[in-house]
């Protein structure tokens, strides 16, 4: 049931919330097993194929109850069924927010600020569809009459980073579609995702919500260029060229002989789900990509039905918020033990610290507590051999995920694989004493004296938390329901710190003034800070 301190207002909720964590804040999680022996079975959740266990991290039983009244007293359910609502939560943009409709069943109605988008999202699937079966099935050629074999994705961000993540998680390892992706700047990136293509047999699929992206028309540009010289003199490139953006007249302008558009309450961040993963599903197969969206709408309704105190992103959000906010931990780190999930810690530095690293509430004022921590990461077990030894023993925390795929190839369960991902688990929480430590050197045969100089130097301090995240295959079920899951939990973080989760204004500052040095650096008269002239001096020697 949930505690009378429901009530509390917000300011009330975060004080608690703070003062609590304060209290505990030298409590040991390993303790807490023994003073709450309802915790594994509180703290671990199912979730549409998932399962999720937070009960290695800090909170102590009273920290869970402060941090779920924390969610009630910041209307936590109310926002989501705005969003799902079709309201404008995009408050900056006065936008809808409703990535969900895009995967889901058919039949499902959604609106946008009151109008229907359902049967338009269905018709556009419908279309998508029938594209990808022609392109795989031959139906669909190149302009001398050649099926495609081979797809280049242009784009950069939201629409590079979910299509990638998707394209290797889910990839054959024999694919009969090669997929390459292009999206720096750098000429060597669009170089190594040419080499070896066939400009008659390749189809370019350009990204771009306003199509206006410096870098993604830049790479556009020269593909197209890639293309001309490739092919037959004077012949027609449209037909490799296929635009997906918000704006089809600037496609169609581009030389896009056709293209799929996506609407504006579609956040570039969250429109994996739509035509802006279109070369995964060429490369994957329908079948395969309305998998992804099954295992995505499962965690949707998981979000919408189940209650606060089990709902798997609501409760990762709140360990989230309980340790930035409650113990000033100002990072954290995820680690996918599956090679095929490499590309996901990318993806939610992404999704997360574009989306909740904001310094002004909904309203504009500034906030006044931390908000999204910085996120890194590395596939296991490399990074074991890596930034771990940090985790362990450096002198920050740094929360942890472990993202653990029982079986990651088709011969069978990789046991030494996820055994690494519990032990890394087990040993950040238990830790090492000095005396331990000492134990240990002096049963191998060390001296006592030897054991006392090099037990500073093997002490683990412990204590350190971490969620784990099972998952029994990376199926397209699987991975469209991981996927929303961090979509919701980062969500939730926005609404409780009140800040828009779905814009991104930090961005534009650094495009606008590319083009002022760009300026500079070819002649022209722009006025530069004294550093930015050096180095200008240094890379372009004539200016």
């Amino acid at each position: 049931m949930p505690s009378s301190e429901f009530y509390l207002s917000s300011d009330d909720a975060w004080s608690q919330l703070v003062s609590v964590a304060e209290a505990d804040r030298d409590a040991r999680i390993l303790d807490q097993f023994a003073e709450d022996p309802d915790r594994i079975s509180r703290l671990s959740v199912e979730a549409a194929g998932l399962f999720i266990d937070l009960s290695k991290q800090s909170w102590t039983s009273r920290g869970i109850a402060a941090a779920l009244n924390l969610a009630r007293a910041q209307k936590v359910e109310a926002a989501r069924d705005a969003m799902f609502a079709g309201e404008a939560i995009n408050s900056t943009e006065r936008r809808a927010v409703l990535h969900p409709a895009l995967r889901a069943s058919k039949g499902l109605r959604f609106n946008a600020m009151g109008e229907p988008v359902s049967e338009g999202v269905e018709a556009q699937r419908a279309s998508l569809k029938s594209f990808v079966d022609d392109v795989r099935e031959g139906r669909l050629c190149g302009t001398t009459g050649k099926p495609f074999r081979a797809v280049v994705h242009i784009g950069i961000g939201g629409s590079d980073l979910g299509p990638r993540v998707v394209w290797e998680g889910l990839r054959p390892r024999l694919p009969e579609f090669l997929v390459r992706f292009v999206a720096n700047i750098d000429p060597a990136d669009r170089q190594e995702a040419l080499a070896g293509l066939d400009p008659e047999t390749t189809l370019v699929i350009i990204v771009s919500k306003t199509f206006t992206t410096l870098e993604t028309l830049a790479n556009a540009k020269a593909v197209r260029e890639w293309l001309e010289a490739g092919l037959p003199s004077g012949a027609d490139l449209t037909p490799h060229i296929i635009g997906v953006t918000a704006d089809p007249k600037k496609a169609e302008a581009f030389g896009c002989s056709r293209t799929f558009s996506f609407a504006d309450w579609v956040g570039g961040r969250f429109s994996l789900w739509s035509p802006v993963s279109l070369s995964c599903a060429i490369g994957l197969g329908w079948d395969v990509f309305e998998g992804l969206l099954q295992g995505a709408e499962a965690m949707d309704r998981h979000f919408v039905e189940a209650p606060l105190e089990r709902n798997a992103p609501v409760l990762m959000a709140l360990a989230q918020i309980y340790n930035v906010d409650g113990l000033g931990r100002t990072a954290r780190s995820v680690a996918p033990y599956a090679y095929v999930l490499r590309r996901l810690p990318a993806y939610l530095q992404q999704l997360e610290m574009e989306s909740n690293g904001k310094r002004v509430t909904r309203d504009g004022q500034p906030i006044d507590r931390m908000t999204c921590p910085v996120i890194f990461g590395e596939v296991g077990s490399n990074g074991q051999h890596a930034f771990f030894q940090q985790l362990h023993q450096g002198p920050e925390v740094v929360p942890t995920e472990f993202i653990v795929v029982r079986q990651t190839h088709d011969d069978g369960p990789e046991q030494q694989l996820w055994a690494n991902a519990l032990a890394q688990s087990r040993a950040l929480m238990i830790g090492k004493s000095s005396f331990e430590a000492w134990q240990e050197m002096v049963a191998s045969g060390l001296s006592e004296e030897e054991a006392s100089r090099l037990a500073p130097h093997k002490t683990f301090p412990g204590n350190r938390p971490s969620t784990s995240v099972v998952v029994d295959r990376v199926t397209p079920q699987a991975l469209g329901a991981l996927l929303a899951l961090y979509e919701h939990k980062t969500f939730v973080e926005g609404v409780i710190w009140d800040i828009n989760s779905f814009d991104q204004w930090g961005v534009e500052l650094g495009k606008t003034m590319t083009r002022s040095v760009m300026s500079a650096a070819s002649g022209g008269d722009e006025i530069l800070d004294p550093s930015t002239v050096a180095l200008l001096g240094r890379l372009a020697p004539s200016t």
